[in-house]
């Protein structure tokens, strides 16, 4: 077995695109070290950087049938790490502005919906009061009719009247409620 320690890079590289397990391991130990320092300055995470070599090695292997002059490995190695340092910060920039807008639509969607919530609290409770408002057989029969879903033979025996009087009321229930609330919807539009 040969001691490829002694190899120079130009024989390593060679024998890496002929897939020599040996060759490759040569080239990691011999420049993996000098890499991970390079990259420990450059992200400031040692974690990282480790992650960031192995993916590298990775790729020189799985690719190792494409061209790669050997003239300069320690170049060549330097070049991929720096590509992958500047891919790793510009996927950090990337994330960071979608973060922000993530932060942002959730803001405004919250603050918009806080806002419908108050409108819906605010329609409810004028409905509230102007069913309130309305006479006391009227409402009586809205209240069975539109809350509590009843049909109008339900109401009908439950109030000891015909259906054709419940149907009266609750459509003139209906048409009061629609008189008062169109000025609420203008001046909803309006502002």
């Amino acid at each position: 077995m040969s001691d490829y320690t002694k190899y120079p890079d130009v024989e390593l590289v060679r024998l890496l695109k002929t897939s020599d397990h040996a060759a490759f391991t040569e080239i990691y130990n011999r420049y993996f070290y000098l890499l991970y320092v390079h990259a420990v300055k450059k992200l400031r995470d040692e974690d990282l950087a480790k992650d960031l070599l192995h993916e590298l090695f990775t790729k020189l292997w799985v690719r190792r049938e494409w061209p790669l002059t050997a003239e300069n490995l320690t170049g060549y190695l330097f070049t991929l790490t720096r590509n992958r340092i500047l891919d790793h910060f510009s996927h950090q920039k990337v994330k960071a502005r979608y973060m922000d807008s993530l932060k942002n639509y959730m803001t405004t969607w919250s603050s918009s919906r806080t806002d419908a919530l108050v409108r819906e609290n605010d329609l409810n409770a004028l409905i509230n009061k102007e069913i309130d408002a309305m006479p006391k057989k009227m409402r009586a029969i809205f209240v069975l009719s539109r809350r509590e879903q009843l049909t109008y033979t339900e109401i009908a025996e439950k109030l000891n009247t015909n259906e054709n009087n419940v149907s009266k009321q609750v459509n003139n229930g209906i048409r009061l409620l629609k008189k008062k609330l169109s000025i609420f919807f203008h001046f909803l539009f309006l502002f």
